[in-house]
């Protein structure tokens, strides 16, 4: 059974899991990683093989090196098909490769097929599309939050590559990395609750009252395109089809009206409950729990409520 390349970014991610889940239909599943390797949790969801690049070519430049790297091992193991999450650095690395290749690409699928027939949301997730490549191997970008992971333990043999790079893909050096801090709150595109803000919410200061829920919740912030291109949250916490997309156990609307472009980032999400004192809000078609009502009632009662049962 030839092998389906699944490319790691740094550290073991929950794109990372769904990506192995997805490459088991499509072959005997090999993870390559850059820099330090999880291989026992690779292992976990169905690696029998665990790529290992590392040292200062990988470490001291941006993307190129990876590609390099990646088109070396798709040209020795021949591999069915190649897998890279659909981050800006994944996309990044994938674009390279499909040119070093000569070959097609195919970015922000939902599924792939034992064929390398891809699935992919299109038009905000209103219309979906097949999609396979017609030159080369399918090389796919998988969106996150498209499947559940689930776990089937393999080997994860675990083998370090030899990285020999061009000058040519040392032209972009890193020369400094800084640690974003993160809080207490899970990530957003990780998290099992999110509690969203839209432009309802109507300032910055009152996100304070999101924050508040979703704390209660253990889950992450995250906010609608109005209420970040109105200055009430960080850009980073965007969810919908120009942020990020989510897919949590539990998604709470506060405040949003649910237009399409925030629907394709959330829409998956297991339950979703909404607030919005608009009765003919767009989000209540979508949403499995509504509540008609000003926020700035209803949000104080349910965190009271909360209170009392833990």
């Amino acid at each position: 059974m030839a092998e389906v390349l699944v490319v790691v970014e740094a550290g073991v991610k929950k794109v990372t899991l769904e990506m192995l889940t997805i490459a088991r239909g499509l072959g005997s599943v090999s993870a390559v990683v850059f820099g330090q390797a999880d291989a026992g949790k690779l292992a976990e969801y169905g690696a029998e093989k665990v790529y290992v690049a590392s040292g200062e070519e990988v470490d001291s430049y941006l993307v190129a090196p990876k590609a390099t790297v990646v088109a070396g091992l798709v040209a020795r193991v021949q591999p069915a098909a190649v897998l890279l999450a659909s981050t800006q650095e994944g996309k990044e690395i994938a674009g390279r490769l499909a040119v070093k290749l000569d070959n097609g690409l195919l970015t922000d699928a939902v599924a792939v097929d034992a064929d390398g027939t891809a699935t992919q949301a299109i038009f905000a997730g209103s219309a979906t599309v097949k999609s396979r490549v017609t030159r080369g191997l399918p090389i796919v970008t998988i969106r996150p939050n498209s499947v559940t992971p689930q776990p089937a333990a393999a080997a994860g043999a675990v083998e370090q590559l030899t990285v020999a790079v061009a000058e040519a893909d040392k032209l972009a050096k890193v020369v400094q990395r800084v640690a974003e801090a993160k809080g207490s709150r899970p990530e957003l595109t990780e998290a099992s609750v999110v509690v969203s803000g839209g432009r309802g919410v109507a300032s910055a200061d009152n996100f304070k009252l999101v924050e508040e829920l979703a704390d209660l919740l253990g889950g992450a912030v995250g906010a609608s395109r109005a209420a970040v291109d109105s200055g009430f949250y960080p850009h980073q916490f965007q969810v919908g089809q120009t942020g990020k997309t989510v897919s949590p156990q539990l998604y709470v609307a506060l405040g949003i009206s649910g237009a399409i472009q925030h629907r394709a980032g959330m829409q998956t999400s297991k339950t979703i409950v909404a607030v919005n004192k608009d009765p003919e809000a767009p989000i209540f078609e979508l949403a499995d729990y509504g509540v008609v009502g000003d926020l700035f009632k209803v949000v104080p009662q349910a965190a009271e409520e909360i209170r009392k049962r833990k």
